[in-house]
């Protein structure tokens, strides 16, 4: 099952490259079900994992050889956590893509390019060893770039462009730390490094590789002051891919790779928490000044995103049990929203004609489910009780005034009300303003465009649902118990090898 995860979008990905002169309906098929089969094998995963109780883990030895001398597929509840939300959204962007898509030419390209991007971003989640983790990411980045460019027209490329060279920089980063890892170390694996760096102790070269990880992945997560080159990637997308960039990558690349990597193989620190905690606030706070200034939707909506991935930080640099639980809360309730969001917004510009907010009035009548689902998003990520997006920034908020920082909690409910008032005066007219002309109406949404829209907004609205112990205990109690257990990770993964 472990390898699955990988194999499956793969052979996907060249399944459709092979019958591209095939009738595109197969292809359809072939994408969406692929997508389909990793979310199956996702949940089937927690649902193991949460039997096993908390601190369960799944190992695989990739050819029979035993870690740390062979390369390892590790699922724990952290990881299970992040493979049911990536592959939802997965899900969702490929059946939005089947109609989305029809007004670009080789549609083959696209979903070959898209199940590699889906691969890469389910090898990092599995990858047990940090080598193998900045293999997958470089898969998941390349296929991101070629996605962003899709379109092939100047402001896509160009978009593409800039993506490449900041992806670049932050995957020198990422390289340079773990060659100093591997010198301090002498092990790629992540639970046995883990263990030799607690028997070592602190150190330069330690700090220094701490260092070039927070920028690398900082920059992957586009965390303020590395954010400048997202608002150019999401929004010349496509819009399906414009969901993926926004409400997975960017926090399988960026915001899990930190968390897996101070936590569970480095160890949280005072200095490492201060540093999260800076990045978290600045994001929150340029993210939104620089959203509400916008008239292009999905650049509001892609500025919005570099402040809501600061509540994440927020919640994993005060590092505390409620926290963290407020964070892998608000970074699922996010995937949901944002990704309904950036689909929602391709299906205001297929019906507008523009992506302008200053020329989109009144979808409302014309298009009321693309009206009213995009409403329940906006109310999520402003939040308002009692949807999702409320109650995992009430407890980040909460947790901040429980670990004593008062300044952070102050900000975080600044930010929100920031928040509420950026998307009231965008989205205010765009959904309920009076229609002036009649050349703003161009086409009608697609059910392939509607139905994933409709499921989104139905999560969206049960998200608060996670709360009920019932429902929290298998979701999200052994993602966060991975992350409160440390380094303690070490123990669990070689258990799990016995």
């Amino acid at each position: 099952m472990e390898i699955s995860f990988i194999a499956i979008p793969l052979a996907s990905a060249f399944v459709v490259a092979m019958i591209a002169n095939l009738d595109e309906r197969i292809q359809d098929c072939i994408a969406c079900l692929a997508a389909l089969a990793t979310l199956t094998l996702s949940l089937f995963a927690i649902t193991v994992l949460s039997g096993a109780g908390s601190s369960g883990a799944i190992v695989y030895k990739v050819g029979g050889w035993v870690p740390p001398f062979g390369v390892s597929i590790v699922i724990d509840g952290l990881a299970a956590f992040m493979l049911v939300t990536v592959n939802l959204i997965a899900l969702a962007a490929l059946f939005y893509s089947t109609g989305y898509m029809k007004k670009y030419t080789d549609k083959w390209k696209f979903y070959a390019l898209f199940l590699l991007l889906l691969a890469g971003i389910n090898g990092v989640l599995v990858s047990g060893d940090v080598f193998n983790l900045y293999i997958f990411m470089e898969i998941a980045a390349i296929a991101a770039y070629a996605l962003v460019a899709f379109g092939t027209t100047a402001e896509e490329l160009e978009a593409s462009f800039k993506y490449a060279v900041m992806g670049t920089v932050a995957s020198c980063f990422i390289f340079l730390g773990i060659a100093f890892l591997y010198g301090y170390s002498s092990t790629l694996n992540m639970a046995d490094m883990a263990s030799v760096l607690a028997s070592k102790g602190p150190s330069g070269a330690l700090l220094l590789a701490s260092v070039l990880f927070l920028m690398g992945f900082g920059l992957k997560a586009a965390l303020a002051p590395f954010h400048a080159w997202l608002a150019y990637a999401h929004s010349s997308a496509p819009a399906p891919v414009s969901a993926m960039l926004s409400g997975v990558v960017i926090k399988v690349l960026g915001m899990y790779a930190i968390a897996r990597i101070f936590f569970n193989v480095f160890g949280i620190t005072p200095v490492i928490s201060f540093m999260i905690l800076t990045l978290a606030v600045l994001s929150m706070i340029v993210g939104s000044m620089l959203a509400f200034v916008q008239s292009d939707i999905k650049r509001m909506l892609a500025y919005s995103t570099v402040s809501q991935i600061g509540y994440v930080a927020l919640g994993l640099g005060v590092g505390t049990p409620l926290a963290i639980f407020g964070a892998l809360f608000h970074l699922f309730n996010h995937s949901l929203f944002k990704s309904l969001l950036f689909l929602n917004s391709g299906s205001i510009e297929r019906v507008a004609g523009t992506r302008d907010m200053g020329k989109i009035a009144g979808i409302l009548d014309k298009a009321p489910l693309t009206a009213y689902t995009g409403l329940v998003g906006a109310l999520s990520i402003c939040g308002v009780p009692p949807l999702g997006g409320f109650w995992s920034k009430f407890i980040i908020i909460l947790a901040c005034i429980q670990a004593g920082r008062p300044i952070l909690a102050l900000t975080a409910v600044v930010v929100s009300i920031l928040t509420l008032a950026y998307y009231f005066k965008s989205y205010t007219p765009v959904l309920f303003g009076n229609v002036t002309t009649s050349k703003q109406i161009k086409a009608k949404s697609l059910f392939t465009m509607n139905a994933p829209m409709v499921a989104l907004t139905v999560l969206v609205a049960l998200a608060a649902f996670i709360l009920i112990p019932v429902v929290g205990n298998v979701f999200m109690d052994g993602a966060v118990a991975s992350l409160v257990r440390g380094i303690s990770y070490t123990d669990v993964v070689f258990e799990a090898l016995k």
